[in-house]
């Protein structure tokens, strides 16, 4: 990663966010500019990463991201130029908590889509426990972030119309952690509650399976 990279990969997202949406953005506010944290959101489309990055800036922030990923030349190259984690699904890859952790013990802001997969239509699918993992070794604030409307992208593409983009952000919290060892169930009690946190600053038609009944 060069700093010339990174100024391109994040000139040309500014770009093709401006030409693909129009910016509803709300709570930038409460992102803090320097870590350490974890930034939590959920996984609609790759059109998503434009939007997000161009949002965030100036922040500096190293994404975890499938390693199949880097099989498109020019997402790898964007993700490399962004330093992004790469991680394998599927399979406990100490690798990526390693360097995960270690972003977070450097100060630095670190962020992960806790769903691992893209919902495609936006509805919240199931939290990952990997998230919990990183958050009770590193001890480190959690802020959630949530957004919608961008799974109209590819559609309005086609009728050559600009995508509302809805973007929110929520307050930073820690998580709840019970005292002993932690089990499974635990952990994906856990990854619940980061869930609802995301859950929260969503409509209710995309909260998916963290819809309250009722």
């Amino acid at each position: 990663m060069s700093r010339l990279g990174r100024s391109l990969a994040n000139t040309a997202a500014r770009a093709v966010a401006r030409v693909l949406f129009r910016m509803d953005a709300q709570g930038l506010e409460r992102i803090p500019m320097r870590g350490p944290y974890i930034l939590v959101s959920n996984h609609v489309t790759a059109f998503e990463l434009p939007a997000l990055q161009s949002l965030l800036l100036p922040r500096v922030v190293r994404t975890i991201a499938k390693v199949e990923s880097w099989d498109r030349k020019l997402l790898a190259w964007v993700l490399n130029q962004w330093d992004a984690i790469p991680i394998k699904r599927g399979e406990s890859d100490m690798g990526a908590l390693r360097e995960s952790l270690q972003v977070l013990k450097d100060g630095g802001i670190l962020g992960i889509m806790p769903e691992g997969t893209r919902s495609g239509d936006g509805r919240l699918g199931y939290g990952n426990p990997g998230v919990t993992v990183i958050a009770v070794k590193s001890g480190c604030p959690i802020v959630p972030m949530a957004f919608w409307g961008v799974e109209m992208t590819k559609a309005n593409i086609k009728r050559w119309r600009r995508t509302k983009f809805h973007f929110r952000a929520g307050d930073p919290f820690y998580l709840e952690v019970p005292l002993g060892k932690l089990t499974r169930e635990d952990r994906q009690r856990m990854a619940d509650d980061v869930m609802r946190h995301i859950a929260n600053l969503l409509p209710d038609d995309y909260r998916g399976v963290y819809q309250q009944p009722g």
